[in-house]
């Protein structure tokens, strides 16, 4: 579609986003027990797996400061926020 597209109501494409902003990229607070580093993370520096139990839905992401694998559990709370946040996620399914 181009630029110059209109909608049904008469409305070109250009009109219909002008003034609009790009969103700012979403950053969430980490720590690593590891080295006991506290930083911010953007979005795609995490990857959240989400399964059948709360032993096997996680969320982990690697140490800006030390490089360590970091995975730690996400609760109700946590998936709302990482997956509202843009955070990649992996659905884990058990095989029976």
């Amino acid at each position: 579609m181009s630029e110059s597209a209109t909608s049904g109501a008469g409305i070109s494409v250009a009109a219909a986003f002008a003034g609009m902003r790009s969103a700012a990229p979403v950053t969430f607070k980490a720590g690593c027990p590891d080295c006991r580093e506290r930083f911010e993370l953007a979005a795609s520096a995490f990857r959240l797996a989400i399964g059948a139990t709360s032993r096997t839905t996680f969320y982990s992401f690697t140490c800006p400061e030390c490089g360590a694998a970091v995975r730690k559990p996400a609760g109700e709370r946590i998936v709302e926020l990482l997956t509202g946040g843009g955070v990649r996620t992996l659905r884990l399914h058990s095989t029976l």
